[in-house]
């Protein structure tokens, strides 16, 4: 097939916001976006917070090109604050970091897609042209890798509330039951501080609550019913 053919969007992409804090690569990102969307505005900032202050301005992107690796984040959370404030926008991770259980946890948290940062020019034209479509994208790879490797305490919840958290959050919810503080947290599941944050945020708006008192509260009400249920004393047990 075509390159050509290979770029046609199905929809269109007018404004592309990236960001990133290596100049060449951010440099390469919008080279890459001219070919895929002509006459596309393209927005380079070098960390989240200059990120969140263009949107401030207000910039709306139709896809947002992210890097992990920012002097202003740790983990993920950079990542999960951008999903949070652009719900609907398509965020592609581009990134160093490659390893399954960020790849994995990346896309359960919702993002359109993951790309090596060691990628090729015209396979990174070709993805930017999938996500802004609206499409999905993970590396065959990196696919294959985590089909083989499933992440731990993955069963399906026995309740719709723990249905409607990411696995992340479940470990997260599970530990919060167990009367553990964000450090703790971060200490058993290898995690910054901040990611943890970030991922309870997230689990606080899908249960509509307002503290962490609050959903331990609501997920030992919803699963006491399913008690004896093995995976519901799991869970609840810590």
């Amino acid at each position: 097939m075509k390159l050509g053919s290979e770029l046609r969007p199905r929809r269109r992409v007018t404004s592309v916001l990236i960001v990133d804090d290596h100049p060449l690569y951010c440099d390469a990102l919008a080279s890459a976006i001219s070919v895929v969307f002509p006459d596309c505005a393209v927005e380079q900032t070098a960390s989240l917070k200059d990120a969140l202050i263009r949107l401030e301005t207000g910039f709306l992107p139709d896809l947002v090109m992210f890097d992990l690796k920012l002097p202003d984040v740790s983990g993920i959370s950079g990542f999960i604050t951008m999903r949070d404030t652009l719900q609907d926008v398509p965020i592609l991770v581009i990134s160093a970091l490659s390893s399954s259980e960020l790849v994995r946890t990346l896309m359960e948290e919702g993002a359109a897609g993951f790309l090596p940062k060691e990628t090729s020019a015209q396979e990174l034209r070709r993805v930017i042209a999938r996500v802004g479509a609206g499409g999905t994208y993970l590396p065959k790879a990196y696919a294959e890798r985590i089909a083989r490797e499933p992440g731990e305490g993955r069963a399906t919840p026995v309740h719709p509330t723990l249905a409607a958290l990411t696995p992340q959050q479940q470990k997260i919810m599970k530990l919060i039951c167990a009367g553990k503080a964000n450090k703790q947290i971060a200490y058993e599941l290898s995690l910054a501080e901040a990611t943890v944050k970030a991922h309870i945020t997230g689990l606080l708006n899908r249960l509509g609550v307002k503290n962490r008192t609050q959903a331990a509260v609501l997920i030992k009400e919803a699963v006491t019913g399913g008690a004896d249920d093995p995976e519901t004393r799991a869970f609840l047990s810590g």
